[in-house]
């Protein structure tokens, strides 16, 4: 599949929001967990006041559910609160690989792999490569899907593609920087967040192979392999 940046979505996707920003329940640290951070896992709603009428919702269990709901008495609405896609890729050109660095919170000044939260209206491949035109005024030709990364307490699913860099590049307004690595010289203990490390270092090992879909599960309270 080629598919490029300009070819994808163009509305929406930019600010803080586009770079793994979203609200988390009190206490946490991040959206994302970022290398070196294990705080205890918490599980809180988010939804404290009803999107259609206004009133303050309810934590309570449904009947016939099987888990704690934002439950509005005054509509008698179910409230369901799902995970968030994050759609990311690895432009790569000549043997090198392009990152970026930086210019928002979370992990401010540390380096990844352009990606952040996919949009309506696009695919998960679109929503990459327009990633990747907003972050690094890049354009590319998105491969394969090669890696899923669950980062289950911040309720978000991440997906990594493979892809051919067949631009020119520069800083976007996310961006404090963007430069293109040889693959032995990848800033390991910069790079911003676990999932994106874990999706450099499946990338790498597959050697431009399709060896399927790599999957990694993160949990705040430990982090386990699979």
């Amino acid at each position: 599949m080629a598919l490029t940046a300009g070819q994808a979505s163009r509305g929406g996707g930019t600010g803080r929001r586009a770079g793994f920003k979203i609200q988390f329940p009190k206490g946490s640290e991040s959206s994302i967990l970022s290398p070196g951070t294990t705080p205890e896992q918490q599980s809180q709603s988010l939804i404290t006041y009803c999107p259609d009428c206004g009133q303050a919702v309810v934590q309570e269990i449904p009947d016939d559910d099987n888990r704690q709901r934002a439950v509005c008495k005054a509509c008698n609405i179910v409230h369901y609160e799902n995970p968030k896609v994050v759609v990311g890729c690895i432009p790569e050109r000549d043997g090198q690989i392009l990152l970026c660095k930086r210019a928002i919170e979370p992990r401010y000044g540390y380096w990844t792999v352009p990606a952040g939260f996919m949009e309506l209206d696009e695919s998960t491949a679109e929503g990459a490569a327009r990633e990747t035109l907003e972050e690094a005024c890049a354009e590319v030709e998105i491969g394969h899907l090669f890696a899923c990364v669950d980062i289950v307490d911040a309720g978000q699913v991440h997906l990594f593609y493979t892809a051919k860099l067949v631009s020119d590049f520069k800083p976007g307004p996310e961006s404090l920087d963007v430069a293109m690595y040889n693959k032995d010289e990848i800033p390991w203990d910069e790079i911003a967040f676990y999932s994106g490390r874990f999706a450099l270092e499946k990338y790498l090992e597959d050697n431009g192979e399709n060896n399927g879909v790599h999957t990694y599960t993160f949990r705040r309270s430990r982090i386990p392999r699979t």
